[in-house]
């Protein structure tokens, strides 16, 4: 079988790299690495198209009425009067006209419902007066009111969704509407999960002095979430060589990706670390950024290594800045930069390090002068109390050294990452 990403992939020759050169580094270096599948619709809400989707038929498929009313044809209508027709027929959705219409007819009708031939007006039935068999139809409705043509909303052949979107419900719903009952996806990333650590323990577990619980792993799962994944958990290997290559064997075997926090700092021993480096290929990647200094990328084969900072804050920030775009393209998706809103900061900070880019945890607040920032007072990367209270990112850019109340900032909702 061929090879699906570059040997050493991770390769580059920057002693820090700034966050744009390493998004863009990271998107040039992975491509798709799942196979394409086909699924039920029904399976469909959030997978990654595989091909191009085009409409197999006009939609609608024919000119249908958008209101419940009458329909007759719009040219029998008089200038500044009243128009009479008489009702000859009903026309329920789902059942083909029983006739045309002649001159001087008109069709009882329903929402969605085929128009007959010679009729392109509708009038809706809170509009009209009705005398046994007689429609009246006030002055001033326009010809062609109130109904939907045949290919309006899209025509047979139309590309209606591109390969490598990310299918939403809407998208879903315009597949269903073309007729097809299953679609052709990119399988699901299948993403290996190992915690490692003697004081390592599984919340549910009583915990004992030096222990602490395995909040890390819940993290992870959730985020693998936003990007569609399909996590593996090899649960919590003990500091034991033997063990952890085991685990880490059976996930390069099993997984497309192996995913773990902790252990990506220069000279930090770990056993995951090792390992992959006498699997395969690993490298130390330095960001000037804050949170998440420290990532750890590397590959066995075409399975992929990320290794994300272990504390909480620096594990969350740089899996939406990093893994997300990453584990997108590795299924074939084509990532789109989160939206940035610039909003009037409501704190002021007087001094900040130069030559790196932050993401601070906040939240948009609604004073009296209108929606300003606020900004969560601790930086500590532990502190996930301050990812609970947050609703997005402020992202501060590198030449930035202090900011002053009401200087506008970018703030990246975390919505903007598939997290509401």
């Amino acid at each position: 079988m061929p090879r699906k990403l570059l040997d050493d992939c991770f390769l580059h020759d920057k002693d820090r790299m700034r966050h744009d050169d390493a998004v863009a580094l990271i998107l040039e270096r992975t491509s798709p690495v799942t196979n394409v599948e086909t699924v039920v619709l029904s399976q469909a809400h959030g997978r990654v198209l595989a091909e191009p989707y085009a409409a197999p038929r006009d939609i609608p498929a024919f000119n249908n009425a958008a209101v419940d009313g009458y329909a007759f044809a719009g040219t029998e209508l008089k200038a500044g009067k009243d128009t009479r027709f008489n009702v000859v027929m009903r026309v329920a959705a789902g059942h083909a006209p029983e006739r045309g219409l002649k001159k001087g007819e008109a069709a009882r009708i329903f929402t969605g419902a085929v128009m007959p031939e010679g009729a392109d007006t509708c009038l809706m039935q809170e509009d009209a007066s009705v005398e046994g068999t007689r429609l009246v139809v006030p002055k001033g409705l326009k010809p062609g009111a109130n109904t939907r043509l045949a290919g309006e909303d899209v025509q047979q052949g139309e590309v209606m969704l591109r390969a490598g979107l990310r299918l939403r419900p809407q998208d879903v719903a315009a597949i269903a509407s073309g007729g097809a009952g299953r679609v052709q996806v990119f399988a699901r990333l299948k993403v290996g999960l190992i915690s490692t650590g003697d004081e390592i323990v599984r919340p549910g577990n009583i915990i004992g002095d030096g222990k602490v619980y395995d909040s890390n792993h819940h993290l992870l799962r959730g985020l693998l979430n936003t990007v569609g994944a399909e996590p593996v958990d090899y649960g919590v290997i003990p500091d034991d060589r033997v063990r952890v290559e085991r685990a880490v064997r059976s996930a390069a075997h099993e997984c497309d990706v192996i995913l773990t926090t902790g252990g990506a700092s220069r000279g930090e021993a770990d056993f995951v670390v090792e390992t992959i480096q006498s699997m395969g290929t690993l490298h130390g990647w330095q960001l000037a950024v804050k949170p998440g200094r420290p990532l750890a990328m590397g590959q066995i084969g075409d399975t992929v290594f990320f290794g994300l900072p272990g504390n909480p804050v620096a594990a969350f920030v740089t899996f939406l800045l990093y893994a997300q775009p990453m584990f997108g393209r590795l299924q074939g998706a084509n990532w789109l930069p989160p939206q940035r809103y610039p909003l009037p900061a409501g704190f002021a900070i007087a001094s900040k390090k130069t030559d790196r880019r932050e993401f601070w945890r906040g939240w948009i607040d609604n004073s009296g002068d209108g929606p300003v920032l606020r900004k969560f007072d601790r930086d500590g990367s532990g502190l996930i109390s301050g990812l609970r209270q947050a609703t997005g990112l402020i992202e501060v850019p590198e030449d930035t050294s202090a900011v002053q109340q009401g200087e506008l900032l970018d703030f990246i909702p975390f919505s903007e990452f598939g997290i509401s």
